[in-house]
């Protein structure tokens, strides 16, 4: 089973986010966490983290970018019982029964997100839209084998 875990190329997730999630952390969606604001309601940081933010599961502060990352084994049922838990205290899921229920269901969510190679990096980006809430997952392939870089320029001789 593969699953994403949160990836810090640089230090601006601890300046975008009220909470940044730490490199390592298992990681889903999150968009259960923005079901009932509003963009009117949500500060500039809370914005950012509902237009582009996983959920790190044990910090359960964002991260702007995801890597596919194969679970050894045991550590997928933690994660979703470390969700049940914040699922229960901090959104009210009525027991734990049913907080673990919803957890394994975004877990299993996030695992199947998580068809790509390990090492793949996945972003995500959400927007309020009048049917609710959208997400689109985008996938940055990693580079070639042979260490290869994409191109991003390239030279010409002037005319």
């Amino acid at each position: 089973m593969k699953l994403p875990r949160t990836i810090r190329l640089d230090p601006s997730d601890t300046n975008v986010f009220a909470l940044a999630a730490a490199p390592g952390e298992w990681a889903v969606t999150g968009t259960f966490a923005f079901v009932d604001a509003t963009p009117e309601q949500m500060d500039n940081k809370t914005q950012l983290a509902f237009k582009s933010g996983w959920l790190g599961l044990s910090s359960f502060g964002f991260s702007t970018f995801v890597q596919v990352t194969v679970v050894p084994e045991g550590e997928d049922e933690a994660a979703a019982r470390a969700l049940a838990t914040h699922l229960f205290e901090d959104y009210g899921a009525p027991d734990m029964l049913m907080a673990l229920t919803a957890a394994k269901s975004e877990i299993a969510y996030a695992a199947s997100l998580c068809d790509q190679p390990a090492g793949t990096l996945l972003a995500i980006e959400r927007e309020m839209t009048e049917d609710g809430i959208t997400e689109k997952i985008r996938v940055m392939p990693r580079p070639d084998e042979d260490g290869g870089h994409a191109q991003i320029w390239s030279l010409t001789e002037d005319c």
